[in-house]
């Protein structure tokens, strides 16, 4: 019996070696690997000399800074109190004064990067904002003066030059390459402590903070004087300029934003060739397109950018654009959101002819268009008074709705051609977002020039299916969509 267990003991464990084994290729070979934390020491001593503080200065006047009231001033007082005048020993003539020297005051500590070995640096625009001296320090501890090349404060870039030469400049990375989950690294002077190195993961990719800017999120701890400083993969590439934190305390919460380099690197050649950044514009408010709209609507699913309002004049204006309309491509490439839009035209050269795909009362429509130089936006105008109201309809009625017909004054005011007028709005209409005064120019995609058109519009629309209206309020266009019975 014993010899049997023996025998028996063997063959259990043979076989289960043998499974085992069998077993062994199922396992994923990246599981198998134990990955370590990465070792930033190289890339600090690969980077790091080409990091710089930026220190800014600004004159202040001694007279500023003590804050006396001048001769002018005590006269005043006396005068204004009717206090008798003192014998105040009368001074020289302002122009004949010796004027006070200006001096040069701390205002503050960013960083910046090498961008070219002869001494160009790349930095934020709100650290060199208002300076009236820019200070560099290289980790060498000498110290240039540097000139300002130029600043784009859309983008938050800034160029400045320093009279160097073979100085180590970064090496530029392709941000395209970057992962969602890839370690970085950032050197800059938190808090004006120089040379400072921290780390952490790409938390996400195309951030929408800003009109021309898709950031790089990241978990690095960025804090104030980190502004301007490189993010670095681990190939030792810049991939970022850190440029923002999201903070309750003033510190590092985990949150910060990058500039994307391919980004930055389009704004600083414009800015060494010209000093300005020149952008496209073609003259259009716009919104996102809501998953709710583009049901309604026929456009299926919710992109491109709902065109809220047309400027007067404009390049858009002058291609047939239409408020309401839906840019859904620009020069044949889709707009997948709102924000997509802005940063094509930005980019683009202005005089050039583009094209535009808009998705106009079911369709798509095909548009040419002549892009302009982007400027100052228009104020907008404010609304005449009102006139006295035409007869009202009560056709909407069932949808707590009530539309007269526009004046020509009313027209003419808006930059419409036609439409109703919204003279009471609740219950549906109410929860869809209508309200008093707002103008009605299509109903279910399709145009209504009064309240005729508006009724015969409505009349052949199923009352318990959601209503889509094309609306205008003060100089905006936008859709709302009217669910009855709810």
């Amino acid at each position: 019996m014993q010899l049997k267990s023996w025998r028996t003991l063997w063959l259990a464990a043979t076989l289960g070696v043998a499974a085992l084994g069998a077993l062994a290729p199922m396992v994923p070979a990246h599981a198998q690997a134990v990955r370590g934390l990465p070792d930033f020491t190289d890339l600090v001593d690969q980077v790091g000399p080409s990091v710089v503080n930026i220190r800014t200065l600004e004159k202040v006047s001694p007279r500023a800074q003590a804050g006396a009231p001048n001769e002018e001033e005590m006269l005043e007082f006396f005068r204004r109190f009717g206090l008798p005048i003192p014998n105040i020993p009368r001074q020289a003539p302002r122009q004949n004064r010796p004027q006070p020297q200006e001096e040069a005051q701390p205002r503050g500590v960013g960083s910046g990067f090498i961008l070219t070995s002869d001494g160009v640096i790349m930095t934020n625009a709100h650290v060199i904002e208002d300076a009236d001296e820019v200070l560099v320090t290289l980790t060498d501890k000498r110290e240039f003066k540097a000139r300002i090349i130029g600043a784009d404060k859309r983008t938050d870039v800034a160029v400045v030059k320093i009279d160097a030469s073979g100085l180590p400049a970064v090496k530029v990375g392709d941000v395209s390459r970057l992962r969602v989950g890839e370690w970085v690294m950032a050197i800059g002077s938190p808090f004006g402590l120089d040379n400072t190195v921290t780390a952490g993961i790409v938390s996400a990719k195309q951030r929408d903070t800003g009109d021309y800017l898709p950031f790089i999120q990241t978990d690095v701890a960025i804090n104030p004087g980190n502004s301007g400083g490189p993010l670095i993969n681990m190939r030792g590439e810049v991939v970022g300029i850190n440029s923002q934190i999201y903070s309750r305390s003033g510190g590092s919460m985990g949150i910060s934003f990058s500039i994307p380099m391919d980004e930055a690197v389009r704004v600083s050649d414009q800015l060494r060739s010209n000093g300005r950044v020149t952008r496209g514009r073609i003259g259009v408010q716009i919104d996102q397109v809501s998953k709710e709209v583009a049901e309604s609507i026929g456009l299926g699913k919710p992109v491109g950018a709902l065109v809220r309002g047309v400027e007067s004049g404009s390049p858009a204006e002058k291609a047939g654009v239409e408020a309401g309309d839906i840019i859904t491509k620009f020069d044949g490439k889709v707009i997948e959101k709102s924000s997509d839009l802005p940063r094509a035209v930005g980019g683009t050269k202005p005089g050039t002819r583009s094209s535009l795909t808009v998705f106009r009362r079911g369709s798509s429509k095909e548009l040419s268009v002549v892009i302009a130089e982007l400027e100052s936006e228009k104020p907008v105008a404010k609304a005449a008074g009102k006139e006295e109201k035409p007869r009202a309809s009560s056709a909407a009625q069932g949808l707590g709705l009530n539309v007269v017909d526009l004046t020509d004054a009313q027209k003419k005011e808006a930059g419409v051609k036609g439409g109703v007028r919204v003279e009471s709005a609740s219950d549906a209409a109410a929860r869809a977002g209508l309200r008093e005064g707002d103008l009605i120019t299509q109903v279910a995609n399709v145009e209504v020039a009064n309240v005729k058109e508006f009724e015969a519009a409505l009349a052949k629309q199923d009352k318990s299916k959601p209503l889509n209206v094309l609306f205008r309020r003060g100089d905006w266009t936008q859709y709302a969509v009217i669910r009855p019975g709810r």
